[in-house]
């Protein structure tokens, strides 16, 4: 059976950085399912739907193809043959993402390519409903999360080693707002699968969180 290390979390808890630096200490395949949602996002936007429609969002799937490439261990995000890596990272695209991942359509329309890597490879897989729902019988199953002052905090340097020109306060109010979007939806909340392990990273440094998680991931066989 290939290893499935599931991890999940709030906006802004590392949990892709960390991911990916777990998935190269394992040699394992890192997914990172936030893309695959920010590239519907990111599509709906692009053709005017309104994201937090379900009734536009839904008949659009049929039109996406999306696929996940994988370079030296770095994941390309091919949207309809355009490598839209860099183009789903924007706040227009995140905002987006978080409003498509509620419609009980999308998430049935990206859960066999999800499942299908799973199944097919070693993976460490980070999203919001991993463990709950995409890989309920992952070996490995973790939920990672620090202080929203802390998340917010982090999440703000990203974006001033990127000139931008975001405040502190405007990015806290954002990812609140979306923690409390992603934890009260209907369709695969944000919370921690029952077999999970609890990581809070508040105050810690990354190599610190790190040793962490491998030491989690190590104690689980």
């Amino acid at each position: 059976m290939p290893l499935n290390v599931a991890i999940d979390g709030p906006a802004g808890a590392g949990k892709s950085t960390l991911a990916k630096a777990v998935a190269k200490e394992l040699n394992c395949l890192y997914v990172d399912t936030g893309a695959l949602y920010r590239a519907v996002g990111l599509y709906a936007l692009r053709q005017g739907a309104d994201p937090d429609d379900a009734y536009a969002v839904v008949p659009l799937l049929p039109q996406i193809d999306l696929q996940l490439q994988f370079t030296d261990g770095t994941q390309r995000v091919v949207l309809n043959g355009e490598d839209v890596s860099a183009a789903i990272r924007t706040p227009e695209a995140s905002s987006a993402s978080s409003k498509v991942s509620a419609h009980p359509g999308v998430r049935s329309f990206l859960l066999d390519l999800q499942r299908g890597l799973a199944a097919k490879n070693d993976v460490v897989m980070d999203g919001r409903d991993i463990g709950t729902v995409i890989l309920p019988n992952a070996r490995v199953k973790i939920f990672l999360t620090a202080s929203p002052e802390e998340r917010a905090r982090r999440r703000w340097l990203e974006l001033v080693e990127k000139d931008s020109f975001a405040r502190m306060e405007d990015v806290l109010s954002a990812m609140l707002e979306r923690d409390a979007r992603d934890s009260s939806r209907d369709t695969a909340p944000l919370k921690p699968a029952p077999d999970s392990v609890l990581l809070d990273t508040t105050g810690l440094d990354f190599m610190q969180s790190l040793d962490k998680l491998l030491e989690i991931v190590h104690s689980a066989g």
